[in-house]
């Protein structure tokens, strides 16, 4: 039995992805606020809508989605009922294991992780990192239940928090550029749809041949910039707009807020 407590949307995104992967509605326990919400997940996926409480003492392994700032609260709350040995997975941005393992007790193996909402179309980028009581068999057991829905990389937990920022972040990253992108078609005379149509192909075909080649970005990109061209044209105004600086600060500056949200 799972239990998935704090189900919001990357919770549900995990859940539904369990449920794509194989697992019946009633090996999934899931944990809202709002009763309102308790009831819509009931009734969309069948999955089981207990108590906090009840998820703690009952399930086999269980995955905290809670947001940083109400991950305290929750521990307060089940801290007293998880059995030791029990697997917890913590999917909090910011969320020490050492954090969660201070409130559950030292004999309760804790893995982080930090995944992305394509999980909701089995790509996520999922990255793993065990706390000072998981061994590799718990290890194990969380890239079982993780890749179904996509890729699974451990990490050290020194680096999650880039992790964080670079992936967990990352959609919306690709969603903001599309959306310029498609503004560009817009002014150049494009009917939006055309637009979104090219943009869209244009980076699911580049994404696959950076996969797939193991070529370097760098030399894909050479590969399209021709002397005096139109893409060295276009790269040249990123360049001058300060582009890859904007990038940098801008990851560095969710890696920061995250560590904010996990202080409080």
């Amino acid at each position: 039995m799972i239990a998935i407590l704090g189900t919001g949307k990357m919770g549900e995104a995990l859940m539904s992805g369990l449920l794509r992967a194989g697992f019946k509605p009633g090996q999934i326990m899931v944990t809202a606020r709002r009763p309102e919400r308790a009831a819509a997940l009931r009734e969309s996926y069948g999955v089981q809508v207990v108590s906090n409480v009840e998820a703690a003492k009952s399930a086999e392994t269980i995955i905290l989605t809670v947001k940083p700032q109400d991950m305290a609260g929750l521990l307060a709350e089940i801290g007293p009922y998880v059995p030791a040995g029990r697997l917890v997975i913590s999917a909090a941005a910011g969320i020490t294991t050492a954090f969660v393992e201070s409130r559950l007790g030292d004999d309760v193996p804790v893995v982080r992780v930090m995944s992305n909402t394509p999980v909701l179309v089995d790509e996520a980028m999922s990255v793993i990192s065990a706390g000072a009581h998981a061994g590799e068999e718990h290890l194990r057991h969380t890239e079982e239940l993780l890749n179904p829905v996509g890729k699974v990389l451990r990490i050290p937990e020194s680096q999650q928090d880039a992790a964080t920022a670079l992936s967990g972040s990352g959609p919306a990253y690709f969603f903001y550029l599309v959306e310029a992108m498609v503004d560009a078609g817009i002014l150049l005379g494009m009917p939006r749809a055309a637009a979104l149509d090219m943009v869209t192909q244009s980076i699911v075909g580049a994404a696959i041949m950076l996969r797939d080649s193991g070529e370097h970005p760098v030399i894909l990109r050479e590969a399209v910039t021709s002397p005096g061209g139109t893409t060295i044209a276009a790269i040249a105004e990123l360049e001058r707009h300060s582009v890859r600086a904007a990038f940098l600060a801008a990851i560095e500056a969710a890696r920061n807020r995250g560590r904010e949200l996990a202080s409080g």
